[in-house]
């Protein structure tokens, strides 16, 4: 029998308000204890806007891999991979995944 190891992950991932029109993007090791973290209030930069769900994350073996995907999905172009990669869960919330009001990190007009 195999020892179990802990395989390192880091994530990038997505997380859209429940109460308000604003998504973030992120990054963590512990993608649980990082939902909670904006849950409770305790970042600075989603406090005004929680509650929120998880919409989108993405696994990576690599630090430097996932903060490379983090810091492309703030971009205007990744944000347009986003819509795109999420279209149809912006289509059953009743968003247009095509409009310019679903950017990454900031409120949606």
């Amino acid at each position: 029998m195999r020892p179990k190891t802990s395989m390192k992950l880091y994530h990038v991932y997505v997380l859209k308000s429940k109460t308000k029109n604003f998504l973030y993007t992120g990054f963590t090791r512990s993608l649980r204890k990082r939902l909670q973290k904006h849950n409770s209030k305790e970042v600075l930069s989603t406090k005004f806007y929680d509650p929120f769900e998880l919409i989108f994350y993405e696994a990576y073996r690599n630090k430097k891999d996932a903060k490379r995907r983090e810091k492309y999905f703030k971009t205007t172009k990744g944000k347009t991979t986003l819509k795109s990669m999420l279209k149809e869960y912006f289509l059953e919330k009743g968003q247009s995944p095509g409009s310019p009001s679903l950017p990454a990190n900031h409120i949606i007009p």
